[in-house]
């Protein structure tokens, strides 16, 4: 039985269609990510699953229960928002043990309960202070713990790390996901950042326009993209497109760039190929192989001049033109790269992607 089933919701606000007919299946003790860019639906689906919106059509399930029409209060959910929604006048132990005062939990028991989050959450000699008193990922753990006291059976996240810096985010998305490990509840995350998505995710639905363009692992996501959008959305920096044809010629099939040809026999298709007069190959930046100098005769080469390099840290990226178009490609620090070098380049190309540019679609 799914942990939460959305069947066939529509969102309507006056005429604009936010959500359309979307069907989603979330398993029991599933980490799924709602990925996608502002306004593409993500956080609206996610507020109808906590009962904050109300559906214009179809249904929502959580454990089997119909709670299209529920209170948020009566779903058995836990929420984090982005804002952190802190009683400002209250001590962090005063937040997370609020709502169970409310429900009129014994003492004793909402005790139990804040404590266990606290300890979870490494916040036990914070229970104090008040939230101006806080960092600002402090606070989002403080967040974090007035919804595991719930005990709930499903945690929905609304772009929790969005307000906190890079070292923070990093930091606490490690945490998330030891909780997830620990806890194994359902959770649903909402993000647009794609590098949570794909550390957290144990399921991606990647969103635009209230569609889930692709729902899958995050290793399909990244390397077999369904689309053009979910290819050019997924990685950092973005996949390579290289606009071009696909032919006939000697029996197979390849891809004509201009003046050259990428033999596409290790070219691992969704359908089968074939010819087309508008193509896009696309590959990403690490599945580019830079030559300085003679390549070793294994795969077929193509000649490119550097335009700049970009050093990365661990890695430089270097962009080149390929027959008047700009590449990409991820190179060891150690090696440099001038402008108006001459260089040659080959494909990974198990790790390619063709789509069909009419309709976007890989091939």
């Amino acid at each position: 039985m799914s942990s939460v089933s959305v069947r066939d919701i529509s969102l309507n606000f006056g005429a604009i269609r936010v959500l359309q007919d979307l069907n989603l299946e979330v398993e029991e003790g599933e980490f799924l990510v709602l990925l996608g860019p502002s306004g593409c639906g993500k956080s609206t689906l996610l507020n109808c699953i906590a009962g904050l919106l109300d559906v214009s059509d179809g249904q929502i399930f959580i454990k089997g229960r119909n709670v299209t029409w529920q209170e948020p209060k009566d779903r058995g959910i836990g929420m984090v928002f982005q804002s952190y929604a802190l009683y400002p006048q209250m001590s962090v132990e005063g937040n997370l043990s609020f709502g169970l005062r409310n429900q009129g939990m014994a003492r004793d028991k909402v005790r139990e309960r804040v404590d266990r989050a606290a300890k979870m959450l490494q916040i036990e000699n914070l229970l104090a202070r008040k939230p101006a008193q806080l960092s600002g990922g402090q606070r989002q753990r403080v967040a974090i713990g007035r919804a595991l006291v719930r005990d709930a059976e499903v945690f929905l996240f609304d772009e929790p790390l969005s307000n906190l810096d890079a070292k923070l985010r990093s930091e606490l998305r490690v945490e998330i996901k030891r909780l997830h490990q620990k806890l194994t509840n359902t959770m649903i995350y909402v993000t647009h950042d794609q590098i949570e998505a794909l550390t957290l995710a144990d399921r991606i639905a990647v969103m635009k326009g209230g569609v889930i363009q692709q729902l899958d692992v995050p290793h399909t996501i990244y390397n077999r993209p369904r689309n053009l959008y979910v290819a050019g959305f997924i990685g950092s920096p973005s996949m390579n497109f290289l606009d071009g044809e696909i032919v006939a010629q000697d029996g197979g099939l390849v891809f004509r760039l201009g003046s050259h040809e990428v033999p596409l026999q290790d070219y691992v298709a969704d359908i089968d190929l074939r010819p087309a007069a508008n193509a896009v190959f696309g590959v990403r930046p690490e599945h580019v192989e830079v030559f300085q100098g003679d390549a070793d005769g294994s795969k077929p080469t193509f000649p490119a001049v550097v335009d700049l390099e970009e050093p990365m840290g661990a890695d430089s990226l270097v962009w080149m033109t390929l027959e008047g178009q700009q590449l990409s490609a991820r190179v060891e620090a150690s090696r440099r790269f001038r402008r108006g070098d001459e260089v040659r380049v080959a494909f990974n190309l198990p790790m390619t992607s063709v789509f069909d540019r009419q309709t976007e679609d890989r091939m």
